[in-house]
């Protein structure tokens, strides 16, 4: 009777424990992370007798976890890589908005700002015209500062982000090793018992980790996991956590660098640090946020550097040579602000260096690492975005020199470099900051050209002369003043173009208009020469005096005759003295907001603004697609793992009711052992 009662005994504990085991799957189908569990069963040792062996009951030998590592790692890479893509959509779509809007973007005030110029045009002398030109050109600088500030906003942000998300995971990781270090202690894992509540919570901490950033998961002695970056730098050894970090980047400052801090040691790394929203955040700042910086700051020197050009070679309102329209792109503190110096140079940190633009249409949009080694002299001057080497060479002794690059020459002028030392270079990164409106009075608008010519009345022949254009009034090689617009008001010497026969030609020569009867010209016309110098093509339009500021024909202006002079015929350039009316410079001025002026002239400032904005819109979108790639696998990864570790409550249901069957039986064959040793005892009263 003993062994029937032990046999229903051992089947009421048994499904007692399988009832339960039920009930707590049920009430743990909503648990993040949670593992379906499931009873062990396994046939006690029979009991031999003469006629063969007979059971006695049965054994709970293992609650199980249901879980399988592979469908787990899959869920944890493609958590990694939904949460790279979703971070980078969601930071790329505030950016897409921000540039692509017609408030907040650049394109309606380029385009009312050139407005303006145009309707100024019709009528330069009149200053309510003026004032609106002055009132767009500030609406250009305003939004200019605004998408800077803008652009500074988010990378705080994403600064923000970064160390929060440090933070973030440093708890994890804390956990992680905390939770290692319980499973290694619970009781019966030497027996092959785990502890399955504690390894549901690890696997759902290293599900969130992967979430910020790729990580790489082992199996270590004592059922731990050891968890480590991608590369292999590890994150967490058996009950021990490193600690991720961040800092200012010694490189570019207004940016962070992520560290890991482990025994006492502290480690850069920022390039080992990829997917996840740690991952998001970095790749968004390289490949989204920094060069929306450099191309913008890119058109602002372009619109300045032309505008101001154009302005200069002006004439305003009461007849003087016009100034800076926009702030100068190459002033002291732009070129030296262009470069930084590396926190981890050596001493002394004397090296003195800068940045001019040469050619604004020339000028890329980028950053640059200008690193030296060897005895310090030696350098290379690398692309940030592509890593390459672009150009390479030595410093001569004293290191006074220039490093050329399309647009831009880097100015090394004096210091101590060491091996290891690098500098930052960044020609256009901080230009939409630094622009600004220089010109304050209505008056000072350069609509009119400074010169102006105009035939003798005594001419006998049918040639014209047109209005000229301007070139420059400074000379490029010295950023002087041209000798011949150094007096205020006039042009010195103002000029007198007269022709004459030489031999069978007809040549001109250049006059001083004030200089006395048989002084020389300052240019003498000769057929003879080689090559023949002021000589007269009939039929077609001549150019009068050269584009090259190296000849000694060079004024800084250009005219054309055109038409058929006779001996004798002169015409005069001079100062365009009361010329209130003039709209030339205005109509060139206005003219430059469809003008090519960017990309070697391939694009005007509207279209490499515009460039920006579908660059960003292009990146934007293919963020968006990857992001709902990444969502499609981390949904088809996530089901698979609940197939196999999830709970199903209308199969735990249906478990509910056979082992409460079983459970029932068991008790009945208890009740049958009772009733079968009552009848035994009462056999014997």
């Amino acid at each position: 009777m003993a062994g029937l009662i032990n046999t229903g005994l051992t089947g009421i504990l048994g499904h007692q424990t399988a009832l339960n085991t039920t009930g707590n799957n049920i009430t743990n189908a909503n648990t993040p992370g949670y593992s379906r569990q499931e009873v062990q069963f396994e046939t006690q040792a029979a009991q031999r007798t003469g006629a063969g062996s007979v059971g006695t009951g049965v054994n709970v030998t293992d609650i199980r976890r249901m879980a399988n590592e592979f469908l787990t790692q899959q869920v944890r890479e493609d958590s990694t890589l939904f949460g790279e893509q979703e971070t980078l959509d969601s930071e790329l779509s505030r950016l897409d908005n921000l540039l692509g809007g017609e408030s907040t973007g650049l394109s309606n005030a380029l385009n009312n700002f050139f407005a303006s110029l145009q309707n100024a045009a019709e009528d330069p002398a009149s200053l309510p015209q003026r004032q609106l030109v002055l009132s767009e050109a500030q609406q250009v600088v305003n939004r200019f500062e605004a998408l800077n500030q803008e652009f500074i906003q988010q990378r705080e942000s994403v600064k923000s982000q970064m160390q929060q998300g440090a933070k973030d995971a440093n708890t994890l990781l804390k956990s992680i090793a905390e939770l290692n270090n319980a499973i290694s202690e619970s009781p019966g894992l030497a027996q092959g018992r785990e502890p399955n509540e504690l390894l549901d919570k690890r696997d759902e901490k290293l599900r969130e980790l992967s979430e910020l950033v790729n990580i790489r998961v082992t199996q270590a002695e004592g059922s731990q996991v050891n968890v480590s970056l991608r590369n292999g730098q590890s994150l967490v050894v058996g009950s021990e956590a490193s600690r991720l970090g961040t800092r200012e980047d010694s490189e570019d400052p207004t940016s962070l660098e992520f560290t890991l801090t482990s025994g006492g040691r502290t480690l850069n790394v920022d390039e080992q640090i990829n997917g996840g929203k740690l991952g998001g955040l970095r790749r968004f700042e390289s490949e989204g946020l920094q060069p929306a910086f450099d191309e913008l700051g890119r058109v602002a020197i372009a619109l300045s550097d032309t505008v101001n050009h154009q302005h200069e070679i002006g004439m305003d309102l009461e007849g003087d040579l016009g100034g800076p329209f926009f702030s100068d792109i190459n002033s002291e503190a732009a070129q030296r602000g262009r470069v930084v110096a590396n926190a981890d140079n050596g001493a002394p940190r004397n090296a003195q260096l800068a940045v001019e633009i040469i050619d604004s249409s020339e000028l890329p949009a980028g950053s640059w690492s200008l690193q030296f080694g060897g005895d310090g002299r030696n350098f290379e001057l690398v692309d940030r975005a592509t890593g390459e080497v672009v150009n390479q060479g030595r410093l001569p002794d004293p290191v006074q020199s220039e490093i050329s690059m399309p647009g831009f020459n880097i100015r090394v002028e004096g210091g101590t470099f060491n091996a290891g030392d690098k500098f930052l270079i960044q020609p256009t990164r901080q230009a939409a900051a630094n622009i600004d409106l220089k010109v304050d009075r209505e008056e000072d608008l350069a609509f009119a050209s400074p010169v102006r010519a105009e035939g003798t009345d005594g001419n006998t022949g049918d040639a014209a002369i047109d209005q000229g254009k301007m070139l420059n009034v400074r000379d490029p090689f010295t950023n002087s003043l041209l000798g011949n617009f150094r007096q205020e008001g006039e042009l010195d010497p103002p000029l007198d173009i007269r022709f004459r026969e030489d031999g069978d030609k007809l040549v001109y020569d250049v006059f001083d208009a004030n200089a006395a009867p048989g002084d020389p010209p300052l240019i003498e016309g000769n057929a003879g020469a080689s090559p023949p110098v002021n000589v007269y093509e009939p039929g077609v339009s001549n150019k009068l005096f050269t584009e090259d500021p190296r000849s000694q024909d060079y004024f800084g202006f250009q005219f054309e005759i055109s038409g058929n002079p006779r001996p004798g015929d002169s015409f005069g350039i001079n100062y365009n003295t009361n010329g209130v009316s003039d709209n030339r410079n205005a109509e060139f001025m206005a003219a430059l907001g469809t003008k090519n002026t960017l990309n070697n002239g391939s694009q005007s400032f509207s279209e490499g603004y515009a460039g920006l904005v579908e660059d960003i819109g292009v990146k934007t979108r293919q963020s968006q697609l990857d992001k709902d790639a990444g969502k499609t696998l981390l949904e088809q990864s996530t089901n698979q793992r609940e197939s196999v570790s999830g709970v199903n409550l209308d199969e735990e249901a249906g478990r509910l009711i056979q082992y409460q069957a079983a459970y029932n039986a068991s008790a009945q064959v208890m009740s049958v052992a009772q009733d079968l040793f009552n009848t035994l005892l009462q056999s014997f009263r």
